[in-house]
């Protein structure tokens, strides 16, 4: 009986590792792909197109096996939230990949979760206590650290790459408030039924988006490549962790599976090392762990 136990949860945690380097591998492809001739709206639209399918089939089923409807008054949150708080970061995040290292995106976008507790303890009067102010502090110092490293190192310049810090955060800020939101939605929603139709609103507003602005090129007269990496990014970036990491969570729970999933930042920096040449330095890493560090001790004192 142990050795089963055992056995499940390396599973789960084989599980969440998987999770933690497929979505790193978001920032990589998007990077790729901008070698083209394709703008942050048109891979986005790609990218929602091809996760599509599996959202439809995500709504269905958790249609089918929900107890309860759900409410206009909640469906019509559901969409706007999608819209602004599912489309929205997904838009600042690829715009800001511009300009910024997909190494340094990750460090950024993996502090949302120290704004959530700031937002939280603005919103909801919830107290901050000592270890986890101390935590934001070291976080915060890690991601100066961190976009230093850049600013010194990086061809496009301090301009560039504050503008793409800028907007990276202004994701991270737009995440952390969908979170905020959605956290009073979601037990009376399901956590499946939020995420599908959330994602398909997303989908309608990635696809309203591109439809209403100009481009360079027409998503239908793109480069093959771009079509292969918008469909391994909705496969690979998109679905597949989503669906290891709840598959992980239920085998070993939320904090084991956020510690786990502290390789992300990690597992992104090296793989653009691999695949994009991207520099690898001791500050850099310095700066990520404290990032690492400060967001641990936040996630798992919940």
């Amino acid at each position: 009986m142990q050795n089963h136990n055992t056995r499940y949860n390396i599973i789960g945690a084989i599980l969440v590792f998987i999770a933690a380097v497929t979505v790193s591998s978001k920032a990589i492809m998007v990077k790729l792909a901008y070698a083209y001739p394709v703008d942050a709206s048109t891979l986005i639209a790609l990218r929602m197109a091809f996760s599509t399918p599996f959202f439809i089939g995500l709504a269905i089923w958790s249609h089918a096996s929900a107890a309860s409807k759900i409410n206009r008054k909640d469906a019509y949150a559901i969409v706007v939230l999608g819209a602004l708080g599912g489309y929205g970061p997904m838009l600042l995040d690829f715009a800001g990949l511009v300009y910024v290292t997909a190494g340094l995106e990750r460090v950024i976008l993996y502090i949302y979760p120290t704004i959530v507790v700031l937002m939280s303890a603005f919103l909801f009067k919830q107290t901050i206590t000592k270890p986890v102010y101390f935590a934001l502090g070291i976080t915060y110092v890690g991601v100066a650290l961190a976009v230093g490293h850049d600013v010194l190192t990086v061809k496009s310049g301090a301009a560039g790459t504050m503008l793409g810090v800028m907007l990276v955060a202004a994701s991270a800020i737009a995440y952390a408030a969908y979170l905020v939101a959605s956290g009073r939605l979601i037990p009376r929603v399901g956590a499946s039924a939020f995420t599908a139709y959330s994602m398909l609103a997303a989908a309608v507003a990635s696809g309203v988006h591109y439809a209403s602005t100009s481009h360079q090129v027409s998503i239908v007269r793109l480069p093959q490549s771009v079509y292969v990496i918008s469909l391994l990014m909705a496969v690979i970036a998109t679905v597949l962790p989503a669906i290891l990491l709840n598959m992980g969570i239920q085998r070993i729970g939320s904090s084991k599976a956020a510690l786990i999933s502290s390789v992300g930042p990690v597992s992104t920096i090296l793989l653009a090392y691999g695949f994009l040449g991207e520099g690898v330095t001791w500050l850099q890493m310095v700066g990520t762990g404290l990032v690492l560090a400060g967001v641990l001790v936040i996630s798992l004192k919940k």
